[in-house]
């Protein structure tokens, strides 16, 4: 939601839900946590995502990701996206879990409380990693378009 409001309020930007692109596998689709061939995907929806940046940044839009952050992951776009700004937004586990019931999930409770605990034992190396438990949307928002613009800014 952060990720999309952020990229609403830019004069010309695109919004890329790594979910909505790792859907489009419709049969023999695996999660990350399942094996060599869960991770492969995973990849996959990073390398399709960023190949999709890439086009809208050919063509002078912005472009906002949103995925699940992990430290191979932040490699990957930092591989694919150089020069890209990478922000980690972490909330604790119940607040995750009540944002998530707010919109279509595609795990499990048990999956979604196996990644919120990997992330917080490995997190990934990010640009900024910012706590937005108590913040509401448009304050998340201004805080990411602050780093937008000044990136530089300590965190």
């Amino acid at each position: 939601m952060t990720a999309r409001a952020l990229a609403e309020g830019r004069p010309r930007c695109a919004f890329i839900d790594v979910d909505d692109v790792r859907q489009l596998v419709i049969s023999g689709a695996t999660a990350p946590w399942e094996g060599r061939e869960g991770r492969q995907q995973q990849r996959l929806g990073v390398t399709n995502a960023c190949s999709l940046a890439r086009n809208f940044l050919a063509t002078g839009f912005e472009v906002v990701v949103a995925d699940v952050l992990t430290p191979e992951t932040c490699g990957l776009y930092r591989q694919e996206l150089p020069g890209s700004l990478i922000v980690h937004m972490k909330v604790d586990l119940r607040e995750a879990m009540r944002r998530a019931a707010s919109r279509k999930v595609w795990l499990t409770d048990d999956e979604f409380r196996l990644l919120h605990k990997a992330d917080a034992a490995n997190p990934p190396d990010a640009d900024h990693h910012i706590r937005v438990d108590t913040l509401d949307l448009p304050n998340q928002v201004e805080l990411v378009a602050g780093l937008w613009i000044s990136p530089q800014s300590a965190s």
